[in-house]
């Protein structure tokens, strides 16, 4: 399971007023998007404040950190991790994954400790993504010696009961931790997926689809389970999509599930749909692949769409590259007549 950290949660007060914008600028030439650019665009934000003041030093840096200059931002927010939570964690979330530096997890792991584990009211608003991001590290063995039961323990923490204030993503990681084979309790998998899609969490919504088509954790129920399946998909869950499209073959409405499994297939960019939607790479991959099999089989015997052997292969073999676990799977079950 690859997980993603928690990002920085809001502080509970609101910030102050920002200044009147100025009047919109006659068309310009595009960007430059260089490094150079961004870096000399980011002092001159921090330049231009009302009145000449210069800004608050966490947005200074954090600034830096929302246009990918990972370098500046931690410069800055290393000047201030020692009075500032919100610097510090930044600067655990960064340390921990090798964002602007070498990884350094222990490093990482020290600042959410303090975090979780400081009395400073300044800290509150930050000890539940906190909480998760350090369940994510004994999860992961990294920075900490790997123990589920910490995991589960942090992210219980973490998730507080369904707290929509709470770590969102501590909720899902919960149905995602019940599902694994080593700690399986659907039941409870199926309870914290809910509580997790009710705070409005797309992955969750694909598995409480999953969950209601085949029955785990919950009755089986076909017309809710393409409820939840199809808006995941609208949404952008791969792994949801690659689901409908098995819905779809399996019950023989091949050109629906053709025109879903090129949609699902049209991007290679695992990573970008990642960042865009927040779902785990390694599920888009699943998704992704599942679908590219079944397009595949499509293309291979005419059904949905017109028979191309050729464009078969294709995506026989992308399958293949993106989970070659889940191709393997799919092939024998078509050998077997299953599919």
């Amino acid at each position: 399971m690859a997980l993603r950290p928690e990002p920085l949660p809001p502080r509970p007060e609101p910030l102050p007023p920002r200044p009147e914008p100025l009047p919109p600028r006659p068309a310009r030439p595009a960007e430059n998007h260089s490094h150079g650019a961004l870096l000399a665009k980011s002092e001159s934000l921090v330049r231009r404040e009302a009145d000449g003041d210069p800004p608050a030093p966490f947005l200074d840096g954090q600034r830096y950190y929302e246009q990918g200059l990972y370098k500046e931002a931690l410069k800055r927010f290393e000047k201030i991790k020692d009075t500032d939570f919100q610097a510090m964690y930044q600067l655990g979330v960064m340390y921990y994954d090798g964002l602007g530096t070498k990884k350094d997890p222990e490093r990482g792991v020290e600042y959410m400790n303090k975090i979780l584990n400081s009395d400073s009211p300044e800290a509150n608003h930050l000890k539940f993504a906190a909480a998760y991001n350090l369940g994510r590290a004994y999860y992961e063995g990294c920075g900490v010696k790997h123990s589920t039961e910490e995991a589960e323990r942090l992210w219980l923490t973490a998730a507080d009961n369904g707290n929509p204030e709470a770590s969102v993503k501590a909720q899902s990681a919960l149905g995602m931790l019940y599902s694994m084979p080593f700690l399986k309790d659907l039941k409870k998998a199926f309870f914290w997926h809910s509580e997790a899609c009710d705070n409005g969490n797309l992955e969750s919504k694909g598995a409480l689809g999953i969950m209601y088509l085949y029955g785990q954790g919950i009755r089986r129920n076909s017309k809710t389970a393409l409820e939840y399946l199809r808006k995941a998909t609208e949404l952008g869950n791969t792994y949801a999509q690659g689901h409908l499209v098995e819905y779809y073959y399996t019950r023989k409405f091949y050109s629906k599930a053709a025109a879903l499994a090129k949609r699902a297939t049209a991007n290679d960019d695992i990573n970008m749909i990642a960042n865009r939607t927040d779902c785990h790479p390694t599920y888009i991959a699943k998704g992704a692949a599942m679908a590219a099999f079944y397009l595949a089989r499509c293309l291979q015997l005419g059904q949905g769409t017109e028979k191309n052997k050729r464009a078969a292969a294709k995506y026989y073999s992308k399958a293949c590259h993106l989970d070659p676990a889940v191709a393997s799977h799919l092939e024998l079950a078509a050998n077997l007549g299953r599919i």
